[in-house]
């Protein structure tokens, strides 16, 4: 079961959900999909390794072979090839390595080269493993990262864990898109409420199949709850405001170390999203 914790915005505790709900399982992967600014290592106890570099395919233009025909330019979809009189310029951190370049040109002038564009790493306690991606500072590609570091998914975990991205834009699509259930995290506000609204949006077009856990319960107003109501949305969770939460996650210590009896609601949780999903 790969379950993959989103939000509409950053800030509302979806890391630290992801973590504490990873921590109550046995035999699980914890996928920190968030390569923009990955920090679910901030809260675990792990040594973690560099395992591979994620890369996409950028071209390479043959001039021996070029004719200048423009073909490759004026189909590029995101603009990372631009002809002028004498040669074909190739914005590389424009290219999305779709690869169209490549074989729609008529000499065969193009050949694909790799460039790296974040790092993907591992660390391993007992039965717990956990994956990260980084994208490379100055790099604005992390969907690439994401697909990769997702093939580092273990067919030997029961339970996948996934830390997406924030927001409803092409990172989180990739991170929950062939996921089995996705946990929507979201602050009881006007602006957590209107952010999650399209989140809900997103993830209806997918099929997705979803819940909400109400973070910082008591903070804002009911009107989130009453729109899950309206919506049929089912709430799995709710996290209360808590001044100790927040202090103990500034020293990294994720919120299961300091309300009793949490791990048993997420497990709780589990076993729900467990029914809903037969």
């Amino acid at each position: 079961m790969q379950i993959t914790i989103v939000s509409g915005k950053g800030g509302t505790g979806k890391t630290s959900l992801a973590v504490s709900l990873a921590m109550t399982l046995e035999n699980v992967q914890l996928l920190d999909a968030d390569v923009d600014e990955p920090n679910c290592s901030l809260f675990l106890d792990l040594n973690t390794k560099l395992v591979a570099e994620a890369k996409i395919p950028i071209p390479e233009i043959n001039y021996d072979l070029c004719t200048l025909c423009g073909a490759c330019s004026s189909n590029c979809e995101y603009n990372a090839l631009m002809k002028v009189p004498d040669q074909i310029l190739v914005f590389e951190k424009m290219c999305h390595g779709c690869g169209l370049c490549s074989k729609i040109c008529p000499e065969n002038a193009i050949t694909e080269v790799p460039r790296t564009i974040g790092h993907l790493y591992e660390g391993k306690n007992e039965d717990f493993l956990f994956n990260f991606g980084a994208l490379i500072v100055g790099e604005e590609l992390s969907t690439p990262v994401i697909s990769q570091l997702k093939q580092l998914i273990s067919k030997d975990k029961p339970i996948i864990v996934i830390d997406s991205p924030p927001g409803s834009s092409c990172p989180m699509v990739e991170t929950v898109i062939d996921s089995d259930y996705v946990i929507l995290v979201s602050e009881p506000t006007p602006f957590g409420l209107s952010d999650m609204k399209m989140v809900v949006k997103t993830l209806r077009i997918l099929e997705k199949k979803f819940g909400v856990v109400i973070n910082k319960d008591g903070v804002g107003n009911k009107e989130l709850e009453l729109y899950c109501q309206k919506e049929e949305i089912p709430v799995l969770l709710k996290i209360p405001f808590n001044l100790e939460i927040a202090r103990n996650y500034s020293e990294g210590i994720p919120f299961l170390n300091v309300l009793p009896g949490m791990d048993s609601e997420l497990k709780q949780m589990i076993v729900d999203i467990r029914e809903a999903l037969q």
